[in-house]
């Protein structure tokens, strides 16, 4: 909108610089009388004729040249006050100074021309990189589109206006203030896929441009560009306006093939997940299933034969395997819920002690109660987070733990609270891991070394390779992290730290009194 305010401006500017020129070169001719020949004191007249090309059109410069060498030949060509010519050398003198000064003209404001179009050219070549330095940025198609009208709004060619394609005509998104006809316009320019206006053989006698996103099918949408009158037959503009639109087509095809490949291979890698899962699964359940299947047989085949012992110990270990079964299908089940897309956790203010007291309970009721070492640090602070998911976090890690302990083994549980966080530890003195598996026991279906030996109660089959990894995916979605830590003397050590939030911090915290790093504290 400014650029017009602009042009009187720059066109008083070169309108002062010519007539400055002519002006000197006229001082200079007469400066020049009586010190050399006629046609030396023309020359700076040829001068200027060259020189005020770099400013004015080529017509007006020819017809200075014309009554430059009118009033040259009436100021000093003899008989002076005259346009009469008195012999045929001044007659050639007068048309070498108009041939010379008119073809020295035509020259000058040709390359001025060939100069303005090269700097137009490169101004929005310019304009056209700098767009499609903009546009790989973007990663929302509203962002494509502010970055389009932003760029069309920078040519200064008038008000713009635009309309987008919607799911459905109806959901077509309008940008800036549009007339009932305008917006008929432009749905029909991107049903068409084809520019209207001026200068493109289609409804010539509008006042403004009508130019389409083009996009692979169908159009994105169409911009409207109300142009100023001086930019009506400015076909190169045009062009250069339909090629911003055509670029920002492309980006958007781009972006929406990139969001489609995405998705697909988010449903292949999801597809190959769960195939994974399943597989994965049903391999681990032949074990408990055929154990059931057998000991159910042997109640049904031999149940008269049976001791009541011996019925006691069959149902044991029926209830024993199905309790695996049940983990199981928890593990997998939790870790296609947290791998979910927009997955919300079901937070709450929990007390640290309950979780614990119910990790304790669930391993009494399995009679692994007195293998379990409590240690809680007095004055815990409340957390918040999702107690069904922390408690399955607690269960796989003393389950994996006492799967690697030695028999009667206790593994212990340790709650202590660290500036900003709180620390839980299950530590164990089994036989450790690894140094090359202790990141990747944590990946999917990643299995530690099988135990060489394990007490009768706990379990010790191996599992499917989706406890850790759901232990880490509970943690990451908390905000906290599990790690795995080599103990001093032998086991390893469990660690999940969580964030505490600021309104469950203890007041007291900055005087916690002073405690053992955890490493040291192992040493101890």
């Amino acid at each position: 909108m400014s650029a017009p305010a602009h042009r009187p401006m720059t066109l008083l500017r070169r309108l002062a610089s010519a007539a400055l020129v002519w002006l000197l070169g006229w001082l200079s001719t007469m400066a020049l009388h009586d010190e050399v020949d006629l046609g030396s004191q023309g020359m700076p007249l040829v001068l200027a004729a060259a020189a005020s090309a770099f400013w004015l059109p080529t017509p007006a410069v020819a017809l200075l040249c014309v009554l430059a060498t009118l009033g040259f030949n009436w100021r000093y060509v003899p008989p002076e006050g005259s346009l009469n010519v008195a012999t045929p050398g001044h007659l050639l003198l007068l048309g070498s100074m108009l041939v010379v000064s008119s073809g020295a003209a035509l020259l000058v404001g040709r390359q001025r021309r060939l100069g303005e179009e090269h700097a137009l050219q490169a101004e929005r070549l310019l304009a056209l990189q700098a767009l499609g330095e903009q546009l790989r940025s973007c990663s929302h198609q509203d962002e494509f589109r502010r970055q389009l009208e932003q760029a069309l709004d920078a040519l200064q060619l008038g008000s713009v206006a635009a309309l987008w394609a919607g799911s459905a005509p109806s959901a077509n998104q309008a940008s800036g203030e549009l007339s009932a006809d305008e917006r008929s316009g432009l749905f029909l320019c991107m049903s068409l896929d084809q520019p209207f206006g001026p200068g493109t053989g289609r409804y010539e006698h509008q006042g403004c441009w009508y130019l389409p996103v083009p996009g692979r099918g169908a159009a994105h949408g169409a911009l409207l560009l109300r142009l100023h009158p001086e930019a009506l037959a400015d076909e190169a503009t045009r062009r250069h306006a339909q090629a911003l639109c055509s670029l920002s087509g492309q980006a958007l095809d781009r972006h929406q093939a990139l969001q489609r490949e995405a998705q697909a291979q988010e449903r292949a890698h999801e597809q190959q997940l769960r195939n994974t899962v399943l597989a994965a699964i049903s391999h681990d359940y032949r074990t408990p299933l055929a154990a059931i299947m057998s000991a159910a047989s042997s109640l049904r085949e031999q149940d008269e034969r049976l001791s009541p012992a011996q019925r006691r110990r069959l149902l044991d270990g029926v209830l024993d395997e199905l309790g695996q079964l049940t983990r199981l299908t928890d593990n997998a089940l939790q870790l296609a819920r947290l791998d979910a897309p927009g997955m919300q956790l079901q937070t709450d203010w929990q007390s640290p002690e309950e979780i614990v007291g119910a990790v304790t309970q669930r391993l009494r009721s399995r009679g692994l109660g007195a293998l379990l070492r409590t240690r809680l640090e007095a004055g815990l602070p409340l957390l918040r987070c999702d107690a069904v998911l922390i408690v399955q976090l607690l269960d796989n890690l003393i389950d994996n733990a006492l799967k690697y302990s030695p028999p009667e083994q206790a593994v212990e549980l340790l709650l202590r609270q660290l500036p900003g966080e709180l620390l839980i530890a299950v530590r164990d003195r089994g036989p450790g891991v690894p140094p090359a598996q202790r990141e990747r026991i944590f990946e999917l279906f990643e299995r530690g070394p099988q135990p060489a030996s394990g007490h009768a109660e706990a379990p010790s089959r191996r599992g499917a390779g989706v406890g850790l990894a759901l232990c880490r995916a509970i943690a990451q979605a908390h905000g906290g992290r599990l790690t795995l830590r080599p103990r001093a003397h032998g086991g390893s050590a469990f660690e999940l730290r969580l964030p505490l939030a600021a309104a469950a911090l203890n007041a007291a915290e900055a005087e916690l009194p002073a405690a053992l790093p955890i490493d040291q504290e192992d040493k101890a």
